[in-house]
């Protein structure tokens, strides 16, 4: 990938916050570095206090690094032409209680330069693209989570950035409201822009992230095109055999995850091809019969909780 397909990288990112009276030093973020190129859904995963947000916002200059570099567009991440060209989401979206959402979507357009004859027709645009036509008299203070989250969608949306930066955008969504936004960001990708989101949802992620990186405690500890990163995971079977001696029993389990059924059938869950036939052929020895042999395939969500437990 050249340089010039990179729209952001981030170099030895670390971020350090003193907390309370006596200053205690947490490390947030350690050592991050990654590049998100042009055109494609980025996935920034992690449990809750990994380090996500903080980088996000790191990347925003809504806090400072303590040490690393960010680049946007080529450009420093200071630099306010580059910081133009994103739109931003946060996780709990910032919003006036008493507006409207057209209301609210017109001072959006105003702060980020949108001229006043353009800014009616952007904001009714949006409005039908998140789907909140329904409440466009209602006051925002009244609206859900989930309707918050989408007005959240609409003003990151308004002046049609290059660079999408989504914090937790499905937080808060139906499962009809969720695809609608993954229809719309794979449409906002499919229009040549380049998105970056976090998101607890892993089996959206999945669908929808081209590359990803997992944080755990500020550190990056995977990274990679998803389907890549599955196909590397350790590979999980279950086998199934018939009813076997207590013996048998106690040796495969050493060797694996063993379930009993309560006619004496085991069923084991072991991983890698070298225990698989390691299993079989104690077994078979055995005497024991191979009943049934099932892959399990492998989810976002199980390397994401592997990555958690190291």
């Amino acid at each position: 990938m050249s340089e010039a397909e990179t729209v952001l990288e981030v170099k030895d990112l670390r971020k350090v916050f003193h907390i309370g009276f006596f200053r205690k030093r947490v490390e947030a973020v350690n050592g991050a570095s990654f590049k998100v190129n042009r055109g494609e859904i980025f996935g920034l995963l992690g449990p809750n206090g990994a380090g996500k947000t903080t980088t996000i916002k790191a990347i925003l200059r809504l806090i400072f690094p303590t040490k690393g570099e960010i680049r946007i567009f080529g450009r420093d991440a200071s630099d306010r032409e580059a910081t133009k060209r994103i739109g931003y989401m946060p996780e709990n979206p910032y919003v006036y209680q008493y507006l409207t959402p057209i209301e609210f979507l017109d001072l959006c357009g105003r702060l980020v330069g949108i001229a006043k004859k353009d800014r009616r027709n952007r904001s009714e645009e949006m409005i039908d693209k998140v789907g909140l036509r329904d409440a466009i008299d209602r006051p925002i203070g009244k609206f859900s989570k989930g309707m918050m989250q989408r007005i959240g969608l609409g003003q990151a949306l308004l002046h049609d950035p290059e660079l999408l930066m989504l914090d937790e955008p499905m937080s808060g969504l139906d499962p009809i409201g969720r695809k609608e936004v993954r229809d719309l960001l794979l449409e906002q990708r499919n229009r040549g822009k380049t998105l970056l989101f976090t998101s607890h949802i892993l089996s959206d992620v999945e669908m929808l992230c081209d590359r990803v990186v997992i944080m755990q405690k500020g550190r990056i500890t995977s990274e990679g095109q998803v389907h890549d990163l599955l196909a590397s995971a350790a590979q999980r079977v279950e086998i199934r055999l018939s009813e076997a001696s207590r013996a048998l029993k106690d040796s495969l389990g050493s060797r694996g995850t063993v379930v009993e059924d309560a006619d004496g059938r085991i069923t084991l869950r072991v991983e890698g091809d070298e225990a698989v036939a390691e299993i079989l052929r104690i077994s078979n020895a055995a005497g024991a019969r191979l009943e049934a042999m099932i892959p399990e395939r492998q989810t976002l969500e199980n390397l994401f909780l592997e990555n958690a437990r190291d």
